[in-house]
């Protein structure tokens, strides 16, 4: 195995710019050669050699630059040079993701890089009956799959044992921070082996997710694609200030732009999520909401229908939305600012995904004031920002409509994957438009100046940025894995 800084110097003085440069094995090459992937994206090219001979890994990457090929791939190829049954009840590979949905994500992923190798894979999370699961757990699984509040579950059963896993990975460790779920995590750690590959990966690095990377790695490639806590730089920001009671007015305008072609709207609740849904469709604009309060084929049928275009807008509580990974979304709004400042750059993160361009915009009352500070100060940036407060014309068009009725008061969605509870509290259309490949975005009424949350530009139209290019539901080229994360 090649020193750090032997290794570091063979990285900078050969860049590997092709999937056929890293020796994979020749079932991968054909199963990336099916899906047309020829060129790696940065974590990839960085990541994969390193895995492949056997190096611990600590990445630090934003969500939508490849991390599941990066470490799916070289682990794939590693279980192809050494075949052998795994364990009854047991796994070779176990992967903890934090949600359910970026579970399936990578089991899939590792299902269709593994094709040709007759590879098995299971996924285990909360939400479901246990009965299919130990059914799949019988005779034990090339790669495992799991949300750590299930996985303690069958562990505790013993319908599952982790005696025989070599290889360990935990994706998205800084939402596990905020799911409550580093404890769960030590306690499933204590179950595998001490010797074995250990691969880490996280959009961030707060304090206790570095203490926990210095427990579980040893002599690690350590390998960032992007600074801490910095957002995807496609990705057009805005802020636009308005009083808490117009926000609903406020985004049924954003919906009259056609730009807003397939959106993901953020709450921090369960009942405002649905809130904002229904008043989405009482203006005539398609909208499914997603949170933790939803079963398991409620959500897929939500993130179905949002992928297939049947729904223009998709509502989502953070914890619901970690694991989207849907190409072409136009815009993010942020109809409630997160708590946790970190949040802000995964939900942007889910738009200008596979090297294409997005937009996102996020609505500040007065009490987020603080909570926009605190984003700034963790982004290093100060995001532009417009004043819409005091508008006399927003919400003419909804001023009419009564508020959806039947909603429950909110409460923080803070449940985590298998019902288990965690994370931050908090503090406290028109007709579908879509489809085609319609010009660039525009942004008109440019403000005289932009600036910080204490300084406000007035009162400009917002009809998306500048940019030219091709519509929102253009397919992005292809070039790396970048759809898998």
């Amino acid at each position: 195995m090649q020193s750090m800084g032997a290794f570091g110097a063979y990285l900078r003085d050969f860049i590997l710019t092709q999937f056929t440069d890293f020796g994979l094995a020749a079932p991968l090459l054909k199963a990336l050669a099916t899906e047309g992937y020829t060129t790696p994206t940065p974590i990839q090219a960085q990541a994969i050699p390193g895995v492949m001979a056997g190096r611990d890994l600590q990445g630090i990457a934003q969500t939508g630059t490849g991390k599941t090929a990066a470490f799916a791939l070289p682990i794939l190829h590693r279980l192809a040079a050494d075949k052998r049954q795994p364990e009854r009840k047991g796994a070779r590979v176990l992967v903890l993701s934090p949600t359910r949905e970026l579970a399936t994500q990578i089991a899939e992923s590792f299902r269709t890089y593994g094709r040709h190798m007759g590879v098995t894979v299971a996924v285990i999370f909360g939400g479901v009956k246990y009965g299919a699961q130990h059914k799949a757990m019988a005779n034990g699984v090339d790669v495992l799959v799991a949300t750590p509040g299930r996985l303690l579950d069958h562990l505790q059963e013993k319908t599952i044992t982790l005696r025989g896993v070599e290889i360990f990975v935990l994706d998205e460790a800084d939402q596990m921070l905020d799911l409550g779920f580093v404890l769960p995590i030590r306690k499933i750690v204590a179950h595998i082996p001490k010797v074995r590959q250990n691969l880490f990966f996280s959009a961030t690095m707060p304090t206790e997710i570095g203490k926990l990377a210095s427990e579980l790695l040893h002599d690690p490639l350590r390998v960032s694609v992007a600074p801490q806590a910095t957002t995807v730089e496609k990705v057009n920001q805005r802020v636009l200030f308005v009083e808490q009671s117009r926000k609903r007015a406020l985004l049924s305008e954003l919906f009259d732009d056609p730009t807003f072609k397939r959106v993901i709207v953020f709450t921090r609740t369960k009942r405002g999520a649905d809130r904002v849904a229904r008043g989405l469709e009482q203006v005539g604009v398609d909208a499914a909401s997603i949170h933790g309060d939803k079963s398991q084929g409620q959500r897929e049928r939500a993130l179905a229908d949002f992928k297939a275009g049947k729904v223009r807008a998709l509502v989502a509580t953070d914890i619901a939305a970690r694991g989207i990974d849907i190409d072409a979304v136009s815009h993010v709004v942020q109809y409630e600012l997160p708590n946790v400042p970190e949040s802000y750059v995964h939900r942007i993160g889910r738009t200008a995904r596979a090297g294409a361009d997005g937009s996102a915009v996020a609505f500040c009352s007065d009490d987020e004031r603080t909570l926009l500070r605190d984003i700034q100060k963790v982004t290093r940036q100060t995001i532009p920002s417009f004043d819409r407060r005091n508008d006399k014309q927003l919400g003419a068009a909804t001023a009419a409509l009564p508020e959806p009725q039947g909603v429950k008061p909110d409460r923080a969605d803070t449940r985590g994957p298998g019902g288990h509870r965690g994370g931050h509290q908090p503090k406290r259309n028109r007709n579908h438009a879509g489809g085609g490949n319609g010009g660039g975005h525009r942004h008109e009424g440019a403000p005289a100046r932009s600036g910080g949350g204490d300084k406000p530009a007035q009162r400009p139209a917002f009809k998306g940025p500048q940019r030219g290019g091709g519509g929102g539901n253009a397919a992005p080229p292809r070039s790396g894995v970048w759809s898998n994360r």
